[in-house]
Parts: C-alpha cells; sequence; structure tokens
C-alpha cells in the first residue's frame, strides 16, 4: 500500500503544471554562429583616392601588335620574365560558383575566370596548365598585385577609376550590373525596398560600397567571401545579398529556394589586373582578348558557364 501511494504521488507531481518561469526543456534553439569577420556597417567603407574627372575606367591601353608565338615572349618583357618562371601566377577566386570555384569531386578550380587565366598561359607558354592559381578574397586583390605576389588577377573584378590609381586593367572582358538575391518567398522587389534591412557583400567589393550608399538605407554586412552571404541568408542572418548579377546567378543555381530580383542598378564591367608596372603584359593581355572575341574562344567559354554568350564586350582603348 505504501509502495502504491508513492507511485500516485509520482505521477501527480508529473501532472503538475510547469512554473511560467522555468525554462524550456533542451534549451531551446541555439543560435547560429554568423561567420569570422562579419561586421554590421554604419557608415559607408572609406574611399580611395580622387581619379581624374576625365577618367573612363572601361579604356585600356592598346595593344602595339600581333601576339608573339607562345614560348617566344620579347626578351626583356614582363612576358619572358613569367616565361622563365615556367608559369603564370593567377588570383583567382574559389567561393564563387560558375565564375571561380573549386569543384568538390575533383578538387580543381573551375569557372569563367579560370577559364579566360588558363587562355593567358596558353598564350604565353602554349600549355593553358602552365599556371599556378592564388586564391584571393575580394579585398586581397589589389594588395597581392601591388606587392607583386600574382601576375595577373581574374576575380569578378570591377575596374573602376579609384582602381586604376593603384592597379591596371585590361579592357572589359565581361559586362555585369548589381542586383539582389533575397529568399524566394521574400516581397523585396530590389535594392530600393531594403530600407532598414541587413544586406551582405564582401569587403573590398564595390558592391558592398553600393548598397552602403544606396538611397534606401540598407544596413550594409561585410564579411570575407560570398558564400559567407549565402550562409548568413540561409540562417536568416541578413534579409539580402546584393552584387553582380553573374555572382547571383552561381548562388540561385546553388539554392533553389533564392530568386534574384530587381533591376541592374550599377554598371559592373569586370577587366583583368595587373601591377602598375607591367604595361605591356596589359596591351599583350588586350591583344589576347581581341583573338578571343574573334575566333569564338569567348563565346565558347561563356556558352559553358553562364549560357548563351551576347555580343563580347567591344574594346575601348586609351592611347
Amino acid at each position: 500500500m505504501r509502495r502504491l501511494s508513492a507511485v500516485l504521488l509520482l505521477v501527480l507531481a508529473a501532472c503538475a503544471p510547469v512554473p511560467s518561469g522555468a525554462p524550456p526543456i533542451g534549451g531551446g534553439s541555439p543560435v547560429p554562429p554568423r561567420p569570422a569577420d562579419a561586421v554590421e556597417l554604419t557608415a559607408p567603407p572609406s574611399g580611395q583616392d580622387v581619379p581624374p574627372a576625365s577618367c573612363d575606367p572601361t579604356a585600356s591601353l592598346r595593344p602595339t601588335g600581333p601576339l608573339p608565338p607562345p614560348g617566344q615572349m620579347p626578351a626583356g618583357s614582363t612576358m619572358a620574365r613569367v616565361q622563365q618562371r615556367g608559369r603564370l601566377v593567377a588570383g583567382v577566386d574559389q567561393n564563387t560558383y560558375l565564375m571561380g570555384f573549386r569543384n568538390p569531386f575533383s578538387g580543381e578550380l573551375e569557372g569563367f575566370d579560370v577559364d579566360l587565366a588558363r587562355e593567358v598561359a596558353r598564350a604565353v607558354f602554349g600549355d593553358p596548365g602552365a599556371i599556378q592559381f592564388t586564391v584571393l578574397t575580394s579585398e586581397q586583390r589589389i594588395p597581392a598585385l601591388e606587392r607583386g605576389e600574382v601576375d595577373i588577377v581574374v576575380r569578378t573584378m570591377t575596374a573602376t577609376c579609384e582602381r586604376w590609381q593603384r592597379v591596371d586593367f585590361s579592357t572589359v572582358y565581361l559586362q555585369a550590373g548589381q542586383r539582389v538575391l533575397v529568399p524566394a518567398n521574400s516581397d523585396v522587389t530590389g535594392i530600393g525596398s531594403l530600407g532598414g534591412k541587413r544586406v551582405c557583400a564582401t569587403k573590398g567589393s564595390s558592391s558592398l560600397a553600393n548598397v552602403a550608399a544606396a538611397a534606401s538605407g540598407p544596413v550594409a554586412v561585410s564579411v570575407p567571401n560570398w558564400t559567407d552571404c549565402l550562409v548568413m541568408l540561409q540562417q536568416g542572418q541578413v534579409d539580402a545579398i546584393s552584387t553582380d548579377d553573374t555572382i547571383l546567378a552561381g548562388f540561385a543555381a546553388q539554392d533553389p529556394y533564392t530568386k534574384v530580383v530587381g533591376p541592374q542598378f550599377t554598371s559592373e564591367p569586370y577587366g583583368m589586373a595587373f601591377p602598375k608596372a607591367g604595361e605591356d603584359f596589359v596591351r599583350f593581355v588586350n591583344a589576347l582578348l581581341e583573338r578571343l572575341r574573334a575566333d569564338g574562344t569567348w563565346a565558347r567559354i561563356h556558352q559553358r558557364w553562364l549560357g548563351d554568350p551576347p555580343e563580347p564586350p567591344v574594346a575601348v582603348y586609351r592611347d
């Protein structure tokens, strides 16, 4: 009888209401961690040197003649030094699907930018595999060129007048424009409807500066890599990602629960970037780009990664 009474007391205790101040069973859902170095900006990123008013960021250095045969670079040229080393050192991305990314099955770097960098190696050596890739974040691109760590950067890099003060650019090899990526169930229609909302872009990118300066007043969130933006969007830590439509197309292909919205609100002409001391290399690559546009190589690379190709960007020269 005494044992039965004890059992009844345990049952009644189990059925008693839980006090309203008691912590939830299981401790609740953990808060997803933010990517390292994610920062909400309170002001637009600091600007660089003011460029001349006459600057045209799409105008590059005119080729001086036809391309030399592969493996026969002119003596004393930047290309000859690259040839003597035995490999081209190219700065690329590994986090932007379709443009520059690491294939998870092969471990190899692939994408539109990567293929174009291989064409530069082919032009110098006759071998597209004579190349060493250096993976860079957006913020690392210009410092890597200034320190001489890479010969060239091919990494969704917009040619701007400010950047021309520190590096040189090729002619435009791809024309992009900034748009917005949001969850598929979002009612956001573009940058104009993101006032007060968190919008992710990478540190050192023109996209981040454009978000911070948008008239609608979004809260710009800076991260090291574009994949950090996608993770934060998926975890609800930001409301949108805003960058070039070429990059956003890769995100949408990776995550069918997202969509690209709104018109382009900037012009983003991509150029290959070079150290300031290598003008002969810039002219060499511009001659190569002329050939790639004319012989259909540019169109084939575009078809492989980005779909039906438009007319390639028309070269603009400053001399």
